[in-house]
């Protein structure tokens, strides 16, 4: 079971770059730019070396999946899901503005002002979890925490300059 939660994320992960790559430049084609592009590769870093992590906890310990971690995570996943509908071509896992387009405010969007981040953190903490890594889930999850520091404000401030 943990190789296929693990396939699963990794495929997840890889498709969801497709499309956030095919958002941006349709958002750029329409003369959006973007915001905030020297933090991405460290982000993009950041993502990588967890799932990594887990990776590696997985083949070296082989732990039992704890299936409340599970259902949790499956559950953040339709959330995942929910936040990229209601962005819809506006997605991408990037900071790209429009000048034009509308601030979403519907789905999770009429509740949070960061719905997908909040899927993100919870992800970062509960996939470690589910095969009992805590303690990549606590570094991670701090390593996030500086890093939405940093993008957070920069989307704040890319949304601020369009008002």
């Amino acid at each position: 079971m943990a190789a296929a939660l693990l396939i699963y994320v990794i495929v997840e992960r890889l498709l969801e770059l497709v499309i956030a790559r095919r958002n941006t430049q349709r958002l750029l084609a329409r003369g959006a730019h973007e915001v905030g592009a020297s933090h991405y590769p460290f982000m993009v870093a950041l993502h990588v070396s967890w799932l990594a992590a887990i990776i590696l906890w997985v083949v070296l310990a082989a732990p039992a999946v704890r299936i409340p971690f599970l259902v949790l995570y499956l559950f953040l996943q339709g959330l995942r899901i929910w936040v990229m509908a209601s962005l819809g071509p506006y997605w991408t896992t990037r900071i790209i503005t429009l000048a034009d387009a509308p601030l979403v405010a519907r789905g999770p969007y009429r509740f949070l002002r960061h719905p997908n981040y909040v899927v993100v953190v919870l992800e970062i903490m509960t996939l470690p979890l589910v095969f009992g890594a805590w303690h990549i889930a606590l570094i991670f999850s701090l390593a996030n925490a500086g890093m939405l520091w940093v993008r957070i404000r920069a989307e704040n401030q890319a949304v601020s300059l369009r008002r």
